[in-house]
């Protein structure tokens, strides 16, 4: 251990006590031996550090920072050096708010587009969610301040995420949703990692020692440390036997001790707690020491935000543009409307909501445009219903232009922390207005903002489509000087947009039965599935549009690279986004049709070319074998696809490539849906053999247990217990259809019993949790006994918080 002799002058209590928080942010110190405490935030794509008492959703107010184009945003740019250089700035405000560590970037897959959270993830692939988290981490470590990817693993969802078990074989969680954090950890270096609250095959993530110990220190060499996700530990006991170094937040002492219990009776030994302890502090001494002369440091507002624009810049797509109408031409008459652009809908909601430094609203800054701007109408209230006298005067006023910049996306309600969507249409007040409007003037510009794929049936009504995402505080010019053309966009989709929700290959299986999340599609997530079915899509994986044209030729390919040339053949300087993709002629394995392996961004002026090299990775013909439990290489031919989109490919060519080998870990004849892509009703038996072991039985049991939901009080014996999930439900609708979620409201419908021991900064204790189990199941003597446990819990549960804060 790096730091035995400090250890040894610790008590076993002050070793305990380390391992969890000191309150909602911050972690526990050992003053007289020179430990000070560091501060956690979330920062995804933006400093939250709140100025109060802390939450979990951003209730309270938190200090002025610059708000980023969010992850998914970002990911549209397929530029991880852009994110490195967006790392540095969110690295150098952490610091300067004198925050260690940042909880982020969020890198889960997104296997389904109903996901609330999606806008803070970068995409549906693994290896372009990789390379960007890794760009990220770097930048944001580059002065010291620790990364924190997260949430380790498999948290796809967000309805019920703290009592659901993500059921799935190890192929797939190793090649889908582990890829992501492996290249991340490998090419990223993080000194920290988050674990989520789900379940994996069963065993909480915060416990798993396959995932913490296994995969992430033996496999790929993570030394750093685990926090898990606020409220994440369900048993402190095994998640430190298991990898996982920092309970958040504080529990008031109860989780030391448990553990310290769980040491005197010799459940755990003290050297295992000394591990733990001894790899948390290695980046606790290192942190502090690197951020201590840099908080306090103002950063350049300023600048900050003009970076903010340049990332929102390069990661605009343009969806379509009909007959050229973009860019608009100096001095064009057009017609503003949109609620959107009154009140810019920049970001998403939950705990990665940023205090902005300050915000363009396309209204405030249009006028710095060479555009004759004739009038404004929202069209669309933000929230609600159509309204048909704002249709009237939008309509009206679009008669009258000769170009229309219709702002429209998704609302906050959309895309939330804590809620999942339930459709992929824009809301009906939008989609009306969308009606109204293109029935008066046919040079319809929609500008999108939305941090996830939408439906879009009325396509063909508009000539021109800017999908800005959510582009954080800068966004209103950056998407104003693409529709000018003082920006060529440059943005490609990192995700799929299907015709309609039905054709997702998660659609059957999506959001979980009861407790059990089962992801019976496999591999096929994405265009993975589009691809390999001939599922057609709206706009492709990959996809967007330039103001100038690129033509590719002269491929040459090895096992190790693709070598090719790129022209720009228009007369507009742009960049190109070429993606390299490996298809398996004839495998012994099943295998998606094609997958991403490799892409490069390259920037040509009009009429040039260059020769562009992308090369092939140790992860470009690999597969996992769950027999031989490593990854290994079928041999055989495989074509190596070069193209604008998953669905355009420009050149291919083929590479024959040595195998390792392996024994087969597959009987295909036994897993024809997975061969043939056609996934969308696979059979209990056939993934029971994709498993290789039984499904598990996830349904809810009658009783009320501690990882059971408090949205599940519903099925509770007592009628009290029922009032409760009535009073709450009627709370949460009431504010879903103001348009403005109560956020802590749905975190706390949507926790298990267990977390009101982890989430409430030790006013309850796990004992007292139990007393609400008893009174919940209404047991013969049942309310007597948990009014006791809850009583006697609270007694002693006053000594434990007074002594932990005695401990510092």
């Amino acid at each position: 251990m790096k730091h035995e002799e400090l250890i040894k002058q610790m008590t076993l209590e002050e070793k305990c006590h380390l391992l969890s928080g000191r309150d909602f942010w911050q972690t526990q110190s050992v003053r007289r031996l020179g430990i000070e405490n560091m501060t956690l935030s979330d920062g995804p794509h933006g400093i939250r550090k709140q100025e109060g008492a802390g939450d979990q959703l951003g209730i309270n107010g938190s200090l002025p920072a610059t708000c980023y184009p969010t992850a998914a945003t970002m990911a549209n740019s397929w530029d991880p050096a852009l994110g490195e250089e967006l790392g540095r700035y969110l690295g150098e405000e952490a610091a300067s708010q004198d925050v260690c560590v940042l909880l982020g970037p969020g890198l889960n897959i997104k296997r389904n587009p109903f996901c609330g959270r999606n806008f803070e993830y970068f995409s549906e692939d693994p290896y372009l969610a990789g390379k960007m988290a890794a760009g990220y981490i770097r930048g944001i470590q580059a002065n010291g301040v620790s990364a924190c990817p997260k949430h380790f693993a498999a948290n796809n969802m967000e309805l019920r995420r703290m009592a659901s078990d993500s059921v799935m074989d190890e192929r797939t969680l190793r090649e889908i949703y582990l890829t992501n954090f492996e290249i991340a950890v490998k090419e990223g270096h993080p000194k920290s990692i988050m674990s989520s609250y789900n379940m994996v095959n069963e065993v909480y993530a915060n416990e798993n020692a396959h995932l913490l110990q296994e995969i992430l220190r033996d496999d790929w060499g993570f030394d750093g440390f685990v926090v898990s996700d606020w409220g994440a530990n369900n048993d402190f006991v095994e998640g430190v036997r298991a990898g996982s170094h920092l309970e958040m937040p504080s529990s008031g002492g109860d989780g030391p001790n448990q553990l310290m219990k769980a040491v005197q009776e010799g459940r755990i030994t003290e050297r295992e707690v000394d591990i733990r302890v001894d790899e948390l502090l290695d980046v606790m001494l290192a942190t502090r020491k690197a951020v201590d002369p840099l908080k306090g440091k103002p950063f350049d507002v300023e600048a900050h935000h003009a970076f903010a624009q340049r990332c929102s810049e390069q990661s605009i797509v343009l969806l379509k543009n009909e007959d050229n109408i973009l860019p608009l031409k100096k001095g064009s008459k057009v017609a503003v409307i949109g609620e959107f652009a009154q009140k810019a809908r920049y970001q998403g909601a939950g705990s990665s909501v940023v205090n902005c430094t300050k915000l363009d609203h396309t209204m405030d800054v249009i006028g710095e445009f060479d555009l004759d701007v004739i009038g404004f109408e929202s069209g669309y209230p933000r929230h609600g219903e159509p309204n048909a006298e704002m249709q009237a005067k939008a309509a009206e006023l679009a008669k009258k232009a000769d170009f229309v910049l219709l702002y429209v996306g998704l609302d906050e309600i959309s895309e939330s922390e804590g809620l999942d969507r339930s459709t992929l249409a824009l809301p009906k007040c939008q989609t009306e207005v969308i009606k109204a409007v293109t029935a008066e003037n046919k040079n319809v510009i929609l500008v999108m903002s939305a941090g996830s794929s939408v439906e879009m049936p009325w396509i063909d009504s508009v000539r021109g489509l800017v999908h800005g995402y959510l582009c954080g505080q800068a966004g209103a010019k950056a998407v104003l000087k693409v529709i000018m053309g003082e920006v060529n966009p440059s943005g490609k989709l990192s995700e799929s947009y299907p015709l309609k929700y039905e054709d997702c290959s998660t659609a059957p299986y999506f959001p979980a039965k009861e407790r059990s999340v089962e992801y019976r599609e496999g591999l096929y997530v994405g265009y993975r599935y589009y691809c390999t079915a001939k599922v057609p899509v709206l706009f492709p994986f990959g996809y967007g549009l330039s103001y100038t044209t690129f033509t590719y030729s002269d491929l040459k390919v090895t096992e190790k690279e693709a070598t090719f040339t790129l022209k720009n053949t228009g007369g507009t300087d742009g960049a190109e986004i070429a993606q390299l993709y490996v298809h398996a002629k004839k495998p012994t394995i099943y295998r998606p049709n094609r997958e991403l392996k490799g892409f490069a961004k390259v920037f040509l002026k009009a009429g040039e070319s260059k020769e562009v090299t992308i090369a092939l990775d140790d992860k470009a013909f690999r597969y996992w074998n769950d027999r031989t439990g490593r990854f290994e290489i079928d041999g055989g031919d495989y074509e190596i696809l070069i193209g604008a989109s998953a669905a355009d490919i420009r050149l291919s060519g083929t590479v024959s490539v040595k195998g390792t080998d392996a024994p087969a870990c597959e009987d295909l004849t036994k897993l024809q849906s997975y061969v043939a892509g056609d996934i969308k009703a696979v059979s209990d038996e056939e993934f029971r053999e994709l498993l290789g072991h039984d499904i598990p039985d996830g349904s809810w049991s009658g009783t009320i247990q501690a990882n059971d939901a408090i949205a599940q009080l519903y099925y509770a014996k007592s009628l009290k217990a029922r009032m409760v999930w009535k009073v709450m439900t009627n709370m949460l609708n009431k504010s879903l259809e103001k348009g403005d979620p109560n956020l802590n409201i749905t975190f706390v419908y949507n926790m298990p019993i267990r977390a009101i021991g982890k989430m409430t900064g030790g006013m309850v204790s796990q004992e007292m949790c139990d007393g609400i189990l008893d009174i919940v199941n209404g047991h013969a003597g049942g309310f007597f006994k948990g009014i006791g446990k809850i009583a006697g819990g609270f007694a002693k549960q006053k000594g434990v918080s007074k002594r932990q804060k005695e401990l510092e």
